[in-house]
């Protein structure tokens, strides 16, 4: 089996890995490095369950990127965004019962965090738009819309420390 060496940034912290080259990142995540707070849902990035951020901006579906094309790249999964407590997209989350079986938070919650970092001020049809491809089969995602816009209201001065922790953190482990 074809391996190849990679080195990543999942929540902060600096890894040096080997991977199969077949390998996917949501397999790297939870059976490499026991990051099980990313789901496995689907496996072809229909349902959300797996979504992550990549390099502090876009959201991604770990089920479809192989981790050996991550070389050099930073992850945050959603046990990552609770940095020194809870950010804001998770309290909200909490806050406006967005939770029912718990299976798709964490990726409703990375995808949520992915787009207040663009839009801090999305509008309600901003946020199902972006929510699409995230799959709740129990909530009917109007909590999910809600929690949504209550952490839009908290959000960049929430997220501000929580960037700043991890520039700290990651420069402790570089």
């Amino acid at each position: 089996m074809k391996e190849r060496a990679i080195q990543l940034t999942i929540n902060g912290t600096a890894m040096n890995l080997t991977v199969p080259v077949h390998q996917t990142l949501l397999d790297t995540l939870r059976e490499q490095l026991g990051f099980t707070d990313t789901k496995y849902g689907c496996g072809t990035g229909e349902c959300g369950a797996c979504t992550v951020i990549v390099d502090d901006k876009d959201s991604l579906c770990s089920c479809m990127a192989l981790a050996a094309t991550m070389n050099g790249r930073s992850i945050t999964t959603s046990a990552g965004l609770a940095f020194d407590g809870l950010n804001a997209v998770q309290q909200a989350f909490i806050d406006q019962t967005a939770v029912q079986c718990g299976y798709c938070t964490p990726g409703m919650v990375v995808k949520s965090t992915s787009l207040l970092r663009k839009n801090p001020n999305p509008t309600e049809e901003e946020i199902r738009k972006e929510l699409e491809g995230n799959i709740c089969r129990c909530t009917g995602y109007d909590s999910i819309v809600k929690a949504v816009q209550q952490a839009a209201k908290s959000f960049p001065e929430t997220d501000a420390k929580w960037d700043n922790a991890v520039e700290v953190k990651a420069g402790v482990n570089a």
